[in-house]
């Protein structure tokens, strides 16, 4: 068999062989001859002869008549044999010979003379039909997109620009309609017009390309926020692509793989003009200016807006979530104020935490990210947190069987995802370092304690920082200052002492509470009333705390009131003297709680309040009692008068 195949690609070699000198051979007879007949030309054309290339072609047209011939054939025939492709046969850029004309008969030898250039025909778009079916199968159908007959506006007068403008942009809002009520209407069978529909974001017709371009994203974030689905779309594996399935399941999976497909190139689409936007660049035609970005870039903030609180279960919602976050700090006030609300909302209606997980998480990249130099409107929405509808007995019995045999890791690692929620929470309002205004910094504490009286137990944080801190703030407060500071101030006692009433031990329980006595000779009626009541709960919530009523020491050492260590001031080594001046206070209500609490601050009997007031909780007095149109609440007596006085000396 291999001499066989030996033998073929000899001959077959050799074939080829021969043809290639039959071809070199008939050319040098076909020179040879165009170089004997340039030989018996007329004297006067003596000018055009050639040298032969080859020497040894010399046996051809001997017989043409070349007396004959006119001088305009000689002349053709010495300017075909220049060309190399004339000798290779090659005829695509020569006419044959019989069908050369005379010079007369040439009135365009100028343009054939000339390079020509092949007409490239533009491609025109194609929109694609439903295909038909018939015996052979499916034939799809498809139609050149018909092209706008664009006038010039610069012919026209204002009004009639006007007019123009208004007629175009009626026919592209029906147009917007039409296509969205047929999706709307039947979504499994007319889900290939949202491609259509979506194809409008690119209006390319200055007169109403921005106003055209809004409308459609406006109509597609409602479109699908109607059409998309109560769960999450996963794309197929290869094992279920291959199982073949009913007609019913075929049509409603080529539907959600056909909106998930539209949904992402829409939310592209959006991106992209945000993006734009702030980078100040102008893509593909002149239809938008960069002035009119701005306002695109708006409305397509709105629109994820919109679908980051609408469609918190669905696809993408993480790439949402990213965009709308990133521009909770942005400069502009209008977008910064849209996407910190839309953040609101959604921590406010999410029940499972799956979505304000995420966007805790986030917003605390962001944070970070920016060193912790961010609007204070971006904080504010963490407090849309729903940390206080937790059910903490429920989470606590669960964890109950694996805490005696986890350590913090381990306990970390098994958080729920409310929890880890409350983790990044706390370490993003809770940097290491940070300078803050005292106002600020209680701001802090409470929004700690808060925190940490749920399911913050778990954090690896020591709270006698923040008492320590509170317990040093205190003194900060006065008359002066602000007084709607104090409304904090009596929130951080509640939770702080009352509410962790277990994990605070009593030389604490006396500082604060003689700290508490001492700022009450220095602020305004409603504040000292507040502060009086916390005192009264300070002393029903640790009973021994009426240690501070009597004059004997309890231990060793003197009390050091600058010190501003709750635990090693030695609290227990003085008294309570400031209620014996407020006692004497102007104030009625002040001198009524100064007078109960040196009574022992008894629920019953003599020195006991009314059920009204005892019912009241501290920071429910410091309202009632408010001091901010500045007038007495309740009025106060006048000094007596002056014949009363004379009476008394008589």
């Amino acid at each position: 068999s291999n001499v066989k195949l030996e033998n073929k690609l000899k001959n077959r070699q050799f074939k080829q062989q021969s043809t290639a000198k039959k071809q070199r051979k008939e050319q040098r007879k076909l020179r040879q001859a165009i170089s004997d007949v340039s030989q018996k030309a007329p004297k006067p054309l003596e000018h055009y002869k050639t040298k032969p290339e080859d020497e040894e072609d010399e046996e051809f047209l001997e017989s043409l008549p070349t007396d004959m011939m006119e001088e305009d054939d000689l002349e053709e025939i010495r300017a075909m044999a220049q060309k190399a492709s004339f000798i290779t046969r090659d005829l695509s850029s020569s006419a044959p010979v019989h069908a050369k004309k005379r010079k007369s008969d040439q009135p365009l030898e100028k343009y054939e003379k000339m390079p020509r250039k092949m007409q490239q025909s533009d491609e025109k778009e194609l929109i694609h039909l439903l295909p038909i079916k018939d015996k052979s199968g499916l034939i799809p159908q498809s139609m050149e997109k018909p092209e706008e007959q664009t006038e010039s506006l610069l012919n026209l007068n204002p009004e009639e620009q006007l007019k123009l403008r208004s007629q175009k942009l009626m026919e592209k809002k029906l147009r917007i309609a039409a296509l969205g009520s047929a999706i709307l209407a039947d979504p499994t069978c007319n889900i290939k017009k949202l491609k259509e529909l979506r194809a409008m974001l690119m209006e390319t017709d200055s007169c109403v390309a921005v106003t055209v371009r809004k409308l459609v994203m406006v109509s597609l974030m409602e479109i699908f926020k109607d059409i998309v689905p109560s769960y999450r779309i996963r794309p197929l594996t290869e094992a279920e692509k291959a199982v073949k399935v009913k007609k019913e399941t075929k049509q409603l999976r080529e539907f959600e793989e056909g909106l998930v497909s539209q949904y992402k190139f829409y939310l592209e689409n959006l991106e992209q003009t945000i993006r734009d936007w702030k980078q100040k660049k102008q893509k593909g035609s002149q239809a938008v200016s960069l002035s009119c970005y701005k306002g695109l870039a708006e409305v397509a903030i709105r629109c994820m807006c919109e679908l980051l609180v609408a469609l918190p279960h669905f696809n993408f919602h993480n790439n949402i979530t990213v965009v709308v976050v990133s521009f909770m700090n942005e400069p502009v006030k209008k977008v910064s104020e849209m996407c910190c609300e839309a953040v609101r909302k959604l921590l406010k209606q999410d029940k499972l935490g799956q979505a304000s997980l995420a966007t805790v998480r986030v917003i605390s990249g962001l944070v970070k990210s920016r060193n912790y130099k961010i609007k204070p409107a971006v904080l504010d929405t963490l407090l849309s947190l729903r940390i206080k509808e937790v059910e903490v007995k429920k989470d606590s019995e669960d964890l109950a069987p694996k805490q005696k045999f986890m350590n913090f890791k381990e306990k970390k690692k098994n958080l729920s995802r409310m929890q880890r929620k409350v983790s990044i929470t706390f370490y993003t309002l809770f940097p290491s370092s940070c300078d803050l205004s005292h106002k600020e910094s209680l701001h802090c504490i409470l929004t700690a304690f808060h925190i940490l009286s749920g399911q913050g137990d778990v954090l690896n944080i020591d709270p006698l920082k923040f008492y320590t801190h509170l317990y040093k703030t205190l003194l900060v407060l006065h008359a002066g200052a602000s007084n709607t500071d104090m409304t904090i101030v009596l929130k951080c006692l509640d939770v702080m002492l009352t509410k962790r009433r277990k994990q605070v031990n009593l030389h604490r329980a006396l500082a604060f509470l003689k700290r508490l006595a001492t700022l009450a000779l220095h602020v305004m009626p409603d504040s000292c009333v507040g502060i009086l009541a916390a005192n009264r709960t300070l002393i029903h919530t640790f009973p021994k705390c009426d240690i501070l009523l009597d004059n004997d020491m309890q231990g060793s050492g003197v009390y050091l009131p600058e010190l501003d260590e709750p635990e090693y001031c030695n609290p227990q080594n003085t008294c309570l003297w400031e209620l014996h001046t407020l006692k004497r206070h102007y104030h009625p209500m002040v001198k009524k709680y100064a007078s109960h609490l040196l009574a022992g601050a008894p629920s019953e009997g003599s020195g006991a309040l009314s059920i009204d007031l005892s019912r009241r909780a501290p920071s429910q007095l410091f309202e009632d009692y408010s001091v901010k149109d500045m007038t007495f609440n309740p009025p106060v007596m006048g000094p007596p008068s002056k014949k009363k006085v004379t009476s008394l000396q008589s």
